[in-house]
């Protein structure tokens, strides 16, 4: 288990002064074996996916109880001896300061909080004021990530058309809105900005409209890590890319041993 400020300060240090090609890269476990698996293979540090503790727990995306949520992390950074970054969604209606406290109670270092509920998008000033307030209850403890939802919610609500890349007009109008939305967060305090969904061909534009870390979301198999880098990407991640690749494999294991 790592943690505490020292540990906070490292991750911090993970996402600055790298080279265009080669972004940090953080794996996401759902459970404790999951993270023995990750860190034994070097990873530097980790970032669980709501959406694969969400499968791994029983319930759909979105409708974990932050207790079972919290629990699952706790699990999770016990396990490993490298810092770990918690998906904490849309902070499951705590006040900062409680939100701060139970973060910290499970050991972790960072956090990721979006911008939408319930597929849509949150007012950004409102947003940025309580970013604001989990910054001033966090102090350095805490690896701010701040999720932008603009390319899965384009205008507020939206068909995720800007996400999968097939209106130019759609992905132009999501970047310039993260952008403006970025700038809010950072200035609240948001250590990096993650805007889920924006396509490799948004991220020169966003890298140079954003200041400082930019995560990146992708799939197993898609982009590389060092193609995105070059585009513009600070960090890498997968959400729930790996759990749902395990239970497939799984699942062929188990027709084979069927024999169907």
């Amino acid at each position: 288990m790592v943690s505490g400020p020292e540990a906070a300060a490292a991750f911090r240090a993970l996402h600055h002064g790298r080279p265009a090609g080669d972004p940090l890269v953080l794996p996401g476990p759902w459970d404790a074996a999951s993270a023995r698996v990750f860190a034994e293979a070097g990873f530097p540090a980790l970032a669980t996916p709501s959406a694969g503790i969400a499968a791994s727990l029983g319930y759909a995306d979105g409708s974990t109880p932050a207790d079972e949520m919290f629990a699952a992390v706790a699990r999770v950074v016990r396990a490993v001896d490298v810092p770990v970054s918690a998906d904490l969604e849309s902070g499951y209606g705590l006040a900062p300061k409680e939100l701060v406290e139970r973060l910290l109670e499970t050991g972790a270092v960072g956090c990721n909080l979006e911008d939408s509920h319930g597929g849509v998008l949150q007012d950004p000033r409102r947003h940025a004021d309580w970013l604001a307030e989990v910054r001033a209850a966090a102090g350095e403890r805490v690896f701010l990530n701040a999720r932008i939802d603009t390319f899965l919610h384009p205008d507020g609500g939206g068909d995720g058309s800007a996400e999968r890349g097939g209106d130019e007009g759609a992905m132009r109008r999501a970047a310039e809105q993260t952008v403006e939305r970025a700038a809010l967060y950072v200035a609240a305090g948001a250590d990096c900005v993650y805007p889920l969904g924006a396509p490799p061909p948004a991220l020169p534009v966003l890298r140079a409209g954003i200041d400082g870390p930019i995560n990146t979301a992708t799939r197993l198999g898609d982009h590389s890590p060092a193609e995105l880098g070059r585009l513009g990407a600070t960090r890498i991640t997968f959400g729930p890319g790996w759990q749902r690749r395990a239970t497939a494999l799984l699942a062929a294991d188990v027709a084979a041993a069927r024999g169907t």
